[in-house]
């Protein structure tokens, strides 16, 4: 192996590849058992369109995989982790508003 890649780029990359394998052997294979040429053509056409719409189905879940990622790391800030002025109710209070003032 060349390098480390992360698993998911891995499997992606390689299913593309075959992908794009077989786009080429399937009609040599088919030209070899007498297949026209219009067949043959036609077939590596739709074997292209299947794989083009795979890898774009495969490139949007692994961005969405990447952002669900993300989101999982990122520190969640809900209703009782807020910051700022004006989130703590109750408890003492500073300034000129006491009632003996």
């Amino acid at each position: 192996m060349s390098g480390h890649r992360p698993p998911s780029e891995d499997s992606a990359t390689d299913v593309v590849r075959w992908a794009v394998f077989s786009c080429v052997l399937v009609p040599v294979v088919l030209l070899w058992y007498g297949t026209s040429l219009a067949g043959a053509a036609g077939t590596a056409l739709g074997l292209a369109a299947v794989t083009a719409a795979c890898r774009i189905l495969l490139r949007q879940s692994e961005r969405g995989a990447a952002r669900l990622l993300a989101e999982e790391r990122a520190p969640h800030r809900g209703r009782h982790h807020r910051t700022g002025s004006g989130t703590h109710r109750g408890g003492r209070h500073t300034g000129g508003n006491s009632p003996g003032a």
